[in-house]
C-alpha cells in the first residue's frame, strides 16, 4: 500500500474514517450482539460478573485495611483511602475490560468481522 492511498488529501488517515475498518478487505457482517435477546442476556451476565467481582474487591480491601491496622496502626486516614482506591480501581479495571472480552468473543461479535487477506 502506497502512502498516497493510505492518506488523504487532507493528510488525515483514511482508515479511520472507513466504516469498514481498517483493512481493505474486512467487512462486518451483522453482530449477535444486534439482536436484543442476545444483547439482554450478554449485558446481564456482564452486570452479575460485575457485581460478584465488586463484592470480591470489597472483601479484599477490608482484609487489606484490617492487615495495614494491625501492621501499622493509624498513621493517616489518607494512606487507608489512596491504598483502597488503588487497589480497588486496578481490580474493577481489569475485570470490566475482562468481561467485555468474554461478552465479545461469547456471544460471537467477534466472528462477525470478516477478514479477508
Amino acid at each position: 500500500m502506497t502512502r498516497s492511498s493510505r492518506i488523504g488529501e487532507s493528510g488525515t488517515n483514511v482508515h479511520l474514517r472507513s466504516p469498514v475498518g481498517r483493512r481493505k478487505g474486512a467487512a462486518m457482517t451483522q453482530s449477535p450482539l444486534d439482536n436484543p435477546e442476545i444483547a439482554a442476556i450478554a449485558w446481564a451476565r456482564y452486570k452479575r460478573l460485575l457485581k460478584r467481582w465488586g463484592l470480591v474487591t470489597l472483601a479484599v480491601c477490608v482484609v487489606l485495611i484490617a492487615y495495614l491496622a494491625w501492621q501499622f496502626g493509624l498513621p493517616s486516614i489518607h494512606l487507608y483511602i489512596a491504598t483502597v482506591l488503588g487497589i480497588a480501581g486496578v481490580i474493577m479495571l481489569t475485570v470490566a475490560l475482562m468481561a467485555l472480552l468474554f461478552l465479545s468473543s461469547g456471544t460471537g461479535h467477534d466472528e462477525s468481522i470478516d477478514d479477508r487477506d
